[in-house]
């Protein structure tokens, strides 16, 4: 695996649309994985996530066209290098749509999810209880763990969301970590998300439109 990680960049310039956009979210995954390596020192025991606990790795959520890209690049060298693995992630992808393609709040044929507000709410409830796949459940490892989304990248420690309805922001971390804190305690570990480089990013890419991991494991 070793050799493909080596050669992400040059794929992931393609697959993402000019060296431009791909050298930006290269950067954009270093700053957020020194940023979280960080957090998780100043956590310490109080980040519980290892290899093997995958309650972040069940439930359906809306990646970026970013991370959609990011992942397909990623695909494309696992294709190339470990064509049995990326068989295998494309097995379990199709399974998943095929499972849960009806109910989908969006365009099945192109796994983009909806954007009405009716849409929204029923993404709310959607596969709420499936695996992701992208997990390997025998070993609780993500096979594309490289170039997994964002939102897997800073799941774990304290990150700053947004309310809504005009109140204050919020810290929000994995239920399994940080139990017993204090908020002093959890407010000293926060991860700062660059959300301002990522939208700039997705500004270049013309669009807003987000998908689920399953649709953008596959051609």
């Amino acid at each position: 695996m070793d050799s493909v990680l080596k050669s992400f960049s040059g794929s992931e310039s393609v697959m993402l649309g000019g060296m431009g956009l791909a050298a930006g979210d290269s950067e954009l995954i270093q700053i957020v994985d020194v940023a979280l390596a960080d957090a998780a020192r100043r956590a310490g025991e109080w980040l519980v996530c290892r290899l093997g606990c995958t309650l972040c790795c069940h439930g359906a959520f809306a990646i970026s066209e970013l991370d959609a890209l990011r992942l397909r690049a990623g695909m494309e060298l696992l294709r190339g290098a470990h064509p049995d693995l990326a068989a295998e992630i494309e097995r379990r992808a199709r399974g998943w749509i095929a499972e849960h393609g009806a109910e989908f709040p969006g365009d099945a044929v192109t796994g983009l999810l909806g954007d009405s507000e009716r849409e929204r709410e029923r993404f709310e409830e959607f596969a709420n209880e499936t695996a992701c796949p992208a997990l390997d459940q025998a070993t609780g490892r993500c096979d594309v763990y490289a170039w997994r989304p964002m939102t897997c990248r800073v799941f774990g420690p304290p990150i700053r969301m947004e309310a809504g309805s005009g109140a204050d922001d919020v810290l929000g971390h994995c239920e399994l970590c940080f139990v017993g804190a204090t908020e002093h305690e959890v407010a000293a570990c926060e991860l700062a998300v660059p959300h301002e480089m990522e939208a700039r990013l997705l500004d270049k890419l013309g669009g807003q439109s987000e998908t689920v991991v399953a649709f953008a494991l596959l051609r």
